[in-house]
């Protein structure tokens, strides 16, 4: 099973290249994760935020439609539902049994636009707090690494 994060925004601090790779390097084999990284659409103090979202729209859906395999598609948004650690394992362990691809869509600093959310599968949300967007890929790295370690029943998650 192939696990796609695909984000917008790319030129990444260091400190997130390396929480990122550091949990990417802690998953195996049988669930690789794939980084792809979509360029933040042109902003100005003058821009219009639903004119960002909506390119940043076009730029996922393309996206999307090139990853191989049976993708199911989950947003990342405030509004999503919240889970818990052993419910993502719960639902890792289905996405294996199903073989499909799971892809989880970070947006950009103004979020999603409706397009994108309304072709999800699920939407999902990390917290009720507004948080950076590079660090939900650290934070969602790990929490995929988390509920591998449930599966496998491996002390990390104790």
């Amino acid at each position: 099973m192939k696990v796609y994060l695909l984000t917008v925004g790319s030129k990444m601090p260091g400190w997130v290249q390396q929480g990122y790779q550091e949990y990417a390097k802690r998953m195996p084999r049988e669930m690789e994760t794939h980084l792809v990284e979509l360029p933040l659409a042109n902003r100005s103090k003058n821009t219009n935020t639903q004119a960002v979202k909506d390119a940043e729209a076009e730029q996922i859906l393309s996206a999307i439609d090139s990853l191989p395999g049976h993708k199911h598609i989950i947003a990342l948004d405030v509004l999503g539902k919240n889970l818990t650690t052993e419910k993502l394992a719960d639902k890792m362990a289905g996405w294996q049994m199903e073989g499909v691809c799971p892809c989880l869509i970070i947006g950009g600093p103004d979020g999603l636009a409706q397009k994108v959310l309304q072709m999800a599968a699920e939407k999902w949300s990390l917290s009720g707090l507004t948080l950076p967007h590079p660090l939900v890929r650290v934070l969602i790295m790990e929490q995929l690494y988390r509920a591998w370690t449930i599966l496998q029943n491996h002390p990390y998650h104790k």
